[in-house]
Protein backbone atom coordinates (compact mmCIF):
# COMPACT_ATOMS: atom_id res chain seq x y z
CA UNK A 1 0.00 0.00 0.00
CA UNK A 2 1.30 3.54 -1.15
CA UNK A 3 0.10 5.95 1.63
CA UNK A 4 0.90 9.37 1.08
CA UNK A 5 0.44 12.27 4.01
CA UNK A 6 -0.34 15.66 4.04
CA UNK A 7 -1.29 18.58 6.84
CA UNK A 8 -2.11 21.97 7.05
CA UNK A 9 -0.47 22.22 10.51
CA UNK A 10 3.34 22.28 7.90
CA UNK A 11 5.75 20.24 7.18
CA UNK A 12 7.49 19.91 11.04
CA UNK A 13 4.39 20.19 13.20
CA UNK A 14 4.14 17.47 15.73
CA UNK A 15 0.61 16.12 14.65
CA UNK A 16 2.53 15.03 11.10
CA UNK A 17 5.23 13.32 12.75
CA UNK A 18 2.46 11.02 15.02
CA UNK A 19 0.73 10.41 11.53
CA UNK A 20 4.15 9.10 10.18
CA UNK A 21 4.38 6.20 12.96
CA UNK A 22 0.67 5.58 12.49
CA UNK A 23 1.50 5.24 8.76
CA UNK A 24 4.51 2.69 8.89
CA UNK A 25 2.59 0.54 10.93
CA UNK A 26 0.60 -0.27 7.67
CA UNK A 27 3.12 0.02 4.91
CA UNK A 28 6.99 1.03 4.26
CA UNK A 29 6.41 3.29 1.03
CA UNK A 30 5.16 5.98 3.09
CA UNK A 31 5.07 9.78 1.11
CA UNK A 32 5.08 12.95 2.84
CA UNK A 33 4.30 16.02 0.70
CA UNK A 34 2.86 18.94 3.17
CA UNK A 35 2.81 22.83 3.11
CA UNK A 36 6.33 24.89 4.32
CA UNK A 37 4.30 26.36 6.65
CA UNK A 38 1.32 26.36 8.83
CA UNK A 39 -2.05 26.81 6.89
CA UNK A 40 -4.65 26.68 9.99
CA UNK A 41 -7.42 27.53 8.18
CA UNK A 42 -6.77 27.71 4.88
CA UNK A 43 -9.95 25.37 3.69
CA UNK A 44 -9.94 24.61 0.29
CA UNK A 45 -7.79 27.56 -1.47
CA UNK A 46 -6.13 27.06 -4.52
CA UNK A 47 -2.90 29.25 -5.14
CA UNK A 48 -2.84 30.62 -8.16
CA UNK A 49 -1.35 34.22 -8.51
CA UNK A 50 1.60 33.08 -7.88
CA UNK A 51 4.39 29.89 -8.73
CA UNK A 52 4.52 27.53 -6.10
CA UNK A 53 7.62 25.79 -5.43
CA UNK A 54 8.18 22.56 -4.35
CA UNK A 55 11.22 21.31 -1.57
CA UNK A 56 12.53 18.35 -1.29
CA UNK A 57 13.81 17.04 2.42
CA UNK A 58 14.56 13.09 1.84
CA UNK A 59 13.73 10.48 -0.05
CA UNK A 60 9.51 10.81 -0.76
CA UNK A 61 9.75 13.83 2.11
CA UNK A 62 8.49 17.47 0.35
CA UNK A 63 7.24 20.15 1.44
CA UNK A 64 5.38 22.85 -0.62
CA UNK A 65 5.34 26.56 -0.59
CA UNK A 66 1.59 26.63 -0.94
CA UNK A 67 -1.56 25.19 0.61
CA UNK A 68 -2.66 22.25 1.73
CA UNK A 69 -5.15 21.74 -1.48
CA UNK A 70 -1.89 22.47 -3.17
CA UNK A 71 0.19 19.94 -1.67
CA UNK A 72 -2.46 17.17 -2.76
CA UNK A 73 -2.54 18.28 -6.37
CA UNK A 74 1.60 18.63 -6.85
CA UNK A 75 1.45 15.49 -5.07
CA UNK A 76 -0.69 13.74 -7.29
CA UNK A 77 0.12 15.44 -10.30
CA UNK A 78 3.58 16.05 -10.32
CA UNK A 79 6.11 13.94 -7.43
CA UNK A 80 3.22 10.76 -7.51
CA UNK A 81 2.03 10.98 -11.25
CA UNK A 82 3.89 7.43 -12.09
CA UNK A 83 3.04 6.17 -7.86
CA UNK A 84 -0.35 7.42 -7.07
CA UNK A 85 -0.90 6.73 -3.77
CA UNK A 86 -3.89 4.09 -2.62
CA UNK A 87 -4.92 6.61 0.56
CA UNK A 88 -4.53 10.20 1.88
CA UNK A 89 -4.33 10.51 5.29
CA UNK A 90 -4.32 14.11 6.40
CA UNK A 91 -3.03 15.59 10.02
CA UNK A 92 -3.24 14.85 12.85
CA UNK A 93 -4.30 18.66 13.19
CA UNK A 94 -3.47 20.12 15.84
CA UNK A 95 -7.24 20.66 16.72
CA UNK A 96 -10.68 19.59 16.18
CA UNK A 97 -12.30 19.64 13.46
CA UNK A 98 -15.77 19.22 14.19
CA UNK A 99 -19.37 20.34 12.69
CA UNK A 100 -19.42 23.48 10.65
CA UNK A 101 -15.34 24.09 11.58
CA UNK A 102 -14.57 21.47 8.94
CA UNK A 103 -15.57 23.95 6.01
CA UNK A 104 -12.63 26.36 7.21
CA UNK A 105 -10.01 23.31 7.62
CA UNK A 106 -7.22 22.88 5.73
CA UNK A 107 -6.95 19.45 7.15
CA UNK A 108 -10.30 18.28 5.60
CA UNK A 109 -10.02 20.17 2.66
CA UNK A 110 -6.67 18.16 1.90
CA UNK A 111 -8.55 14.83 2.11
CA UNK A 112 -11.52 16.77 -0.09
CA UNK A 113 -8.72 16.97 -3.02
CA UNK A 114 -7.76 13.15 -2.71
CA UNK A 115 -11.61 12.44 -2.44
CA UNK A 116 -12.04 14.70 -5.55
CA UNK A 117 -9.16 12.84 -7.42
CA UNK A 118 -10.90 9.48 -7.11
CA UNK A 119 -8.32 8.72 -3.66
CA UNK A 120 -9.83 7.43 -0.36
CA UNK A 121 -9.35 9.93 2.00
CA UNK A 122 -9.06 10.50 5.60
CA UNK A 123 -8.58 13.52 8.03
CA UNK A 124 -7.96 12.67 11.28
CA UNK A 125 -7.54 15.42 14.18
CA UNK A 126 -6.76 15.91 17.99
CA UNK A 127 -9.27 17.56 19.79
CA UNK A 128 -7.42 19.57 22.92
CA UNK A 129 -8.30 21.85 26.01
CA UNK A 130 -7.45 24.93 26.77
CA UNK A 131 -4.46 24.14 28.90
CA UNK A 132 -2.95 22.22 26.08
CA UNK A 133 -2.09 25.19 23.93
CA UNK A 134 0.77 25.50 21.07
CA UNK A 135 3.29 23.16 21.28
CA UNK A 136 2.37 21.14 24.52
CA UNK A 137 -1.02 19.87 22.88
CA UNK A 138 -1.18 15.38 24.20
CA UNK A 139 -1.42 13.53 20.61
CA UNK A 140 -1.23 10.62 22.81
CA UNK A 141 -5.30 9.68 22.01
CA UNK A 142 -4.87 9.83 18.46
CA UNK A 143 -0.94 8.08 18.40
CA UNK A 144 -2.72 4.78 19.92
CA UNK A 145 -6.13 5.09 18.58
CA UNK A 146 -5.16 6.06 15.17
CA UNK A 147 -4.06 2.48 13.81
CA UNK A 148 -7.34 0.91 15.27
CA UNK A 149 -9.81 3.58 13.46
CA UNK A 150 -7.71 3.71 10.41
CA UNK A 151 -6.91 -0.09 10.09
CA UNK A 152 -11.04 -0.70 9.30
CA UNK A 153 -11.17 1.73 6.73
CA UNK A 154 -8.13 0.67 4.50
CA UNK A 155 -10.48 -2.44 4.21
CA UNK A 156 -13.83 -0.70 2.65
CA UNK A 157 -14.54 0.88 -0.62
CA UNK A 158 -15.16 4.46 -0.28
CA UNK A 159 -18.23 5.72 -2.22
CA UNK A 160 -17.05 8.26 -5.26
CA UNK A 161 -16.40 11.40 -4.14
CA UNK A 162 -16.71 11.11 -0.50
CA UNK A 163 -14.29 11.17 2.39
CA UNK A 164 -13.76 10.10 6.13
CA UNK A 165 -13.23 12.53 8.53
CA UNK A 166 -11.87 11.33 12.76
CA UNK A 167 -11.79 13.05 15.83
CA UNK A 168 -9.63 12.02 18.98
CA UNK A 169 -11.14 13.21 22.42
CA UNK A 170 -9.05 15.55 24.35
CA UNK A 171 -8.07 12.35 26.88
CA UNK A 172 -5.55 9.83 27.65
CA UNK A 173 -5.71 6.58 25.63
CA UNK A 174 -6.97 5.02 28.61
CA UNK A 175 -9.98 6.87 28.81
CA UNK A 176 -11.00 6.62 25.74
CA UNK A 177 -13.88 4.92 25.61
CA UNK A 178 -14.11 3.70 22.15
CA UNK A 179 -14.82 4.55 18.48
CA UNK A 180 -18.64 5.84 17.41
CA UNK A 181 -19.67 6.89 14.10
CA UNK A 182 -22.08 10.26 13.65
CA UNK A 183 -23.48 12.76 11.89
CA UNK A 184 -21.80 16.64 11.37
CA UNK A 185 -22.76 18.93 14.08
CA UNK A 186 -22.88 22.47 13.73
CA UNK A 187 -22.27 24.91 16.59
CA UNK A 188 -23.84 28.02 17.63
CA UNK A 189 -22.20 30.69 15.45
CA UNK A 190 -23.58 33.51 17.65
CA UNK A 191 -21.10 32.48 20.24
CA UNK A 192 -17.94 32.74 18.02
CA UNK A 193 -15.16 35.33 19.86
CA UNK A 194 -13.02 38.60 17.87
CA UNK A 195 -10.40 39.66 20.09
CA UNK A 196 -9.28 43.05 19.38
CA UNK A 197 -5.70 44.50 20.47
CA UNK A 198 -3.79 47.21 19.50
CA UNK A 199 -0.34 47.04 17.99
CA UNK A 200 3.02 49.38 19.57
CA UNK A 201 2.34 52.21 16.59
CA UNK A 202 -1.52 52.65 17.74
CA UNK A 203 -3.48 50.44 14.73
CA UNK A 204 -6.04 48.18 16.10
CA UNK A 205 -5.99 44.40 14.99
CA UNK A 206 -8.51 41.25 15.37
CA UNK A 207 -7.63 37.75 15.90
CA UNK A 208 -10.85 35.37 15.71
CA UNK A 209 -10.82 33.60 18.63
CA UNK A 210 -11.23 29.78 18.51
CA UNK A 211 -13.14 29.17 22.13
CA UNK A 212 -16.27 29.79 23.97
CA UNK A 213 -18.36 28.44 20.65
CA UNK A 214 -21.27 26.11 22.52
CA UNK A 215 -23.12 23.38 20.17
CA UNK A 216 -26.49 21.87 20.98
CA UNK A 217 -26.62 20.10 24.06
CA UNK A 218 -28.10 16.76 22.18
CA UNK A 219 -25.60 13.50 21.62
CA UNK A 220 -26.24 12.46 18.09
CA UNK A 221 -23.41 14.57 16.24
CA UNK A 222 -19.65 14.82 16.18
CA UNK A 223 -19.70 17.86 18.55
CA UNK A 224 -21.46 15.85 21.36
CA UNK A 225 -19.33 12.49 20.68
CA UNK A 226 -16.06 13.57 21.11
CA UNK A 227 -17.35 15.31 24.20
CA UNK A 228 -18.65 12.19 25.69
CA UNK A 229 -14.86 10.51 24.89
CA UNK A 230 -15.18 8.72 22.23
CA UNK A 231 -13.10 8.97 18.84
CA UNK A 232 -15.69 10.13 16.54
CA UNK A 233 -15.82 8.83 12.97
CA UNK A 234 -17.92 11.20 9.83
CA UNK A 235 -18.49 10.35 6.46
CA UNK A 236 -18.50 13.81 4.47
CA UNK A 237 -19.65 13.93 0.88
CA UNK A 238 -18.73 16.73 -1.66
CA UNK A 239 -21.80 17.01 -3.53
CA UNK A 240 -23.52 20.11 -1.37
CA UNK A 241 -26.44 20.35 -3.67
CA UNK A 242 -29.59 20.89 -1.35
CA UNK A 243 -31.98 18.52 -3.17
CA UNK A 244 -34.77 19.67 -1.72
CA UNK A 245 -34.58 22.98 -2.86
CA UNK A 246 -34.50 21.87 -6.65
CA UNK A 247 -37.90 21.48 -7.31
CA UNK A 248 -39.22 25.11 -5.65
CA UNK A 249 -36.33 26.87 -7.28
CA UNK A 250 -37.42 24.77 -10.83
CA UNK A 251 -40.51 26.12 -10.39
CA UNK A 252 -39.35 29.99 -9.62
CA UNK A 253 -37.43 29.60 -12.47
CA UNK A 254 -40.34 27.87 -14.88
CA UNK A 255 -40.28 30.76 -17.24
Amino acid sequence: MRILLTNDDGVNAPGLKILEKIARQFSDDVWIVAPAEENSGAGHSLTLSRPVRIREHGPKHYSVAGTPTDSVMLALGVLMKDARPDVILSGVNRGANLGDDITYSGTVSAAMEGALAGVRSIALSQVYRKEGMGDTVPFSAAEVWGPKVIAPLLEMDFAPRTLVNINFPALAPDAVKGIRTARQGFHDYSRGSIVKGTDPRGYDYYWFGLHGVEHTSGHDTDLEIVDDGYVVVTPLQLDLTHRESLGTLAAVFKD
